[in-house]
């Protein structure tokens, strides 16, 4: 067992009973507690934007509200692209190595979107690029991911991904609660702002008027991301066999090729985002149909990814096999159902609670206006984070409900579940935005919302499950990062929709789709994991 003392493991086997009960699962325990807060800074980071912009239109900033939506947008689209990468950092870098490196480039987005933030003469190109380099902590779900994966014996995985990646988005709500609180106070100093319309925390509005320091919504994440980045370093474990890492013999060697492999998800995004914005925004003009553009995405990066020469290619190659298996594709719809819609739907909330409940709707002069004010609007500063609060805390509960019922089987009774709670929300978002008193509809849409977000959370920790069962111990990492990637980009996708929906006036049709789309779901997991001669019977 000497080989398990050092910062390299080798030998690694937690399917065996003996080496578990002795020394693997006290290891395994420390790097997932490590790993735990690492990622809930990355999702917080990655998603802060649907808060700050909120923010921004109630202090006055100089954007338009479409302008404000493409920030969402693209830390959305730039984290889920980064975790297409990310899903082979593992086998190239070593766990311990990404974890560190991954967890430290945080720093860089967050204390630039402190600094923008301070100064109102900051322009939109400025927040593009913080924006952009915040889906650093979206790629970072992948690799998190993938690591744990190789830690826990197959019998708890459903739990121990559960675990990681429950916990770890908890960083929305983390962030949706303290990034409100934190400015309203001078933490980190500089001149405060004064709100323009009324702002709000979980203990109530805040009216216009009062001083804010918005600056501190990037700077407090500071606080965690230094501490955390050396407790991953000192307290990590990079496996060293054959199926899990075998060449992270080197720290610089790790960061190269991490580094690298980051910047062509980078340049694939902000290729993506030029073909798809228009002019004003810093995009080409073109208005590429995003139905084109995340495919083009999706082939630029991996193209890219396999023109790296050397041994890089050759470890890349062999992951690649997963994209051979029809399970991979399988569970990559299926998880951007419970994934995806998670994401998206905590990026979008916030922004959709503002437009929807915050403003009035009626006819004005035979016009129907939809941009007078609600004085009894919700805030949605107080709300927005309850949805993303009970799909975090739930997704280990799925997590072990799939341990004990299999995962396809609670997958199918969540997907259910979705389509209903998604025709619900459609019904009361369709009233609230033909009314001049929108607010009586609020708490049901709340409460559907709420339970769409449960069923994500639930769904989440059984399709880790089903992964866990379907793929070999060397597929299963990978998947769960590719499968994942995919998933993420629901953060752009959702907002996007919402947006294009709420300015055509109908956002009800925005819900109408994913409610399509769930029940899609519903077929492909009874056909390939429920029916009697299903591929692989789960249960």
């Amino acid at each position: 067992m000497s080989e398990l003392k050092s910062h390299d493991l080798r030998g690694w086997n937690p399917d065996d009973e003996v080496q578990w009960v002795s020394e693997g699962k006290s290891i395994a325990t420390r790097n997932l507690w490590i790993s735990i807060p690492a990622l809930l800074c990355g999702f917080a980071v990655w998603l802060y934007w649907g808060i700050i912009t909120v923010q921004m239109i109630n202090l006055g900033f100089p954007f338009e509200r479409h302008e404000l939506f493409t920030l969402t947008a693209i830390a959305g689209l730039s984290g889920a692209t980064l975790r297409i990468p990310s899903s082979f950092f593992i086998r190239l870098a070593g766990g311990r190595y990404t974890i560190f490196f991954t967890t430290a480039l945080l720093i860089i987005p967050a204390l630039g979107t402190g600094m923008l933030l301070q100064d109102p003469n900051s322009t939109l190109w400025q927040f593009q690029i913080m924006a952009l380099l915040s889906g650093l902590g979206g790629g970072n779900f992948a690799s998190s991911m993938s690591n744990i994966s190789f830690f826990y014996p197959k019998k708890i995985q459903g739990y121990a991904l559960g675990m990681n990646a429950g916990l770890g988005n908890f960083g929305v709500t983390t962030m949706q609660i303290l990034v409100p609180l934190v400015m309203t106070f001078g933490l980190f100093g500089g001149d405060p702002m004064i709100l323009k319309t009324s702002s709000g925390t979980l203990i109530g509005k805040i009216p216009a008027g009062t001083e804010t320091y918005i600056q501190n919504a990037g700077y407090v994440w500071l606080i965690l991301l230094v501490p955390l980045a050396i407790a991953a370093w000192f307290g990590m474990n990079n496996i060293r066999d054959e199926h899990v890492s075998p060449d992270a013999n080197s720290a610089v060697g790790a960061f190269l090729k991490i580094g690298g492999m980051l910047l062509i998800g980078l340049v694939a995004t902000i290729v993506g985002l030029w073909l798809m914005l228009p002019e004003n925004v810093g995009g080409s003009g073109l208005l590429l149909s995003k139905y084109i553009v995340l495919p083009v995405i999706i082939c630029l990066t991996l193209g890219c990814m396999k023109l790296i020469p050397g041994k890089t290619q050759t470890n890349l190659k062999r992951q690649f096999k997963i994209f051979n298996n029809k399970h991979t594709w399988a569970m990559t719809v299926i998880y951007t159902m419970t994934f995806g819609s998670f994401i998206g739907f905590s990026a979008a909330l916030p922004l959709a609670i503002k437009v929807v409940f915050g403003f009035q709707h009626g006819m004005v002069d035979g016009i129907m206006n939809h941009s007078i004010v609600n004085p009894n609007g919700p805030s949605a500063l107080m709300y927005a984070w309850m949805g993303p609060f009970i799909g975090a805390l739930i997704r280990p509960i799925g997590g072990k409900l799939a341990d004990k019922f299999g995962g396809a089987l609670v997958t199918q009774i969540i997907s259910i579940v979705m389509v209903c709670s998604a025709l619900g929300v459609a019904y009361f978002m369709k009233m609230a935005y033909g009314s001049m008193t929108p607010e009586i509809y609020f708490f049901p849409f709340l409460i559907l919302f709420i339970l769409l977000f449960a069923a994500t959370g639930i769904g989440n920790g059984s399709t880790f499950r089903t992964i866990a069962i379907v793929f070999d111990k060397e597929q299963a990492g990978p998947v769960l990062g590719w499968t994942s990637a995919i998933a993420a980009y629901g953060a752009f996708w959702i907002p996007q929709v919402f947006g294009e929906q709420i300015q055509a006036t109908t956002p009800e049709y925005a819900l109408y789709g994913f409610a399509i789309f769930y029940g899609l779901c519903v077929l492909i997991n009874w056909w390939f994991y429920l029916r009697k001669s299903a591929y692989v019977k789960n249960p």
